[in-house]
């Protein structure tokens, strides 16, 4: 940087003589005032323009050759103090563009060091909203399970009658397990026509289970509960398919027997299936 400076300032020195000596040179042309250099201050003033054109000369030749320029000499002429102002002017324009380099490299270092510290603080808080927003979502996802419990647990039937409902409709879904404990949960607490259901739930769940002995038991329950309900018809039924299924053949065609004395005339459905698990079990 300081090797341009160095030539600017010699290039704009070099402007400079270059057009002091022209105005010297059209001051004291020798062909417009022949008739002057006879007296003896003409012939002095003439040497003086030789002179500075040969100052002139060489410091082209240095410029040329990437030297220094020699400074310029002081004369006595009427000009020099106007040249000399003008000299100081480009050298001061020179030492304030010098300043003016030296106030941005200031200003851009500032701005730099403004950016570095701006971009530190952005990179520190998107890390703490990572940070949080993973602590936040560790937080969710372990309450979120026990918010379900809690769901689960608020929406849990207690009544006898809730307690069917939802058995019966776990069953259609041939969800036994909570068809058992539906039906297990509602013969604490039911009577009447609720325990004979329950009881019959229980039966059909663990039917569903292929726990055929416990569901035959259950069945026959459901029947002696209630031997006169709409129930008990399809209890004794059953009784009959659950034994066919532990392949005691004698046993359900007893409880089929039983079931066609009691209900001679039983529904449709009751005594198209009483038909099937005859020809089954080969009672006659």
């Amino acid at each position: 940087m300081k090797s341009r400076i160095q030539a600017v300032r010699v290039v704009r020195h070099g402007l400079v003589l270059s057009g002091l000596a022209a105005v010297l040179m059209g001051t004291a042309s020798p062909v417009g005032h022949a008739q002057d250099v006879t007296s003896r201050e003409g012939i002095a003033l003439q040497n003086q323009i030789l002179a500075l054109k040969q100052s002139m000369s060489q410091m082209q030749a240095s410029q040329a050759d990437g030297g220094a320029l020699p400074p310029p000499s002081a004369t006595p002429s009427s000009s020099s103090s106007a040249n000399g102002d003008l000299v100081s002017q480009l050298l001061d324009r020179v030492n304030t563009l010098e300043q003016q380099q030296r106030d941005m490299r200031g200003e851009i270092d500032q701005l730099t060091n403004d950016l570095q510290q701006k971009t530190a603080a952005l990179s520190k808080q998107m890390a703490d909203s990572q940070f949080a927003a993973q602590a936040g979502a560790a937080g969710a996802g372990a309450a979120a399970p026990a918010a379900a419990a809690a769901d689960t647990a608020a929406a849990r039937p207690t009544t006898p009658d809730a307690l069917l409902s939802a058995g019966k409709a776990a069953l259609q879904k041939r969800d036994y397990d909570t068809a058992h404990d539906n039906a297990e949960a509602a013969l604490k607490s039911a009577k009447g026509a609720f325990r004979v259901d329950a009881q019959f739930l229980l039966a059909q769940s663990l039917a569903g289970q292929k726990q055929y002995r416990q569901s035959a038991v259950a069945y026959y329950d459901a029947y002696r509960q209630s031997p006169k309900s709409a129930r008990a018809p399809d209890a004794l039924l059953g009784v009959t398919a659950s034994l066919l299924a532990l392949g005691d053949k004698k046993s359900a065609c007893e409880a089929l027997g039983k079931l066609n004395n009691e209900f001679p005339s039983p529904a449709p459905r009751v005594a198209h299936a009483a038909e099937i698990y005859g020809r089954k079990g080969g009672c006659s």
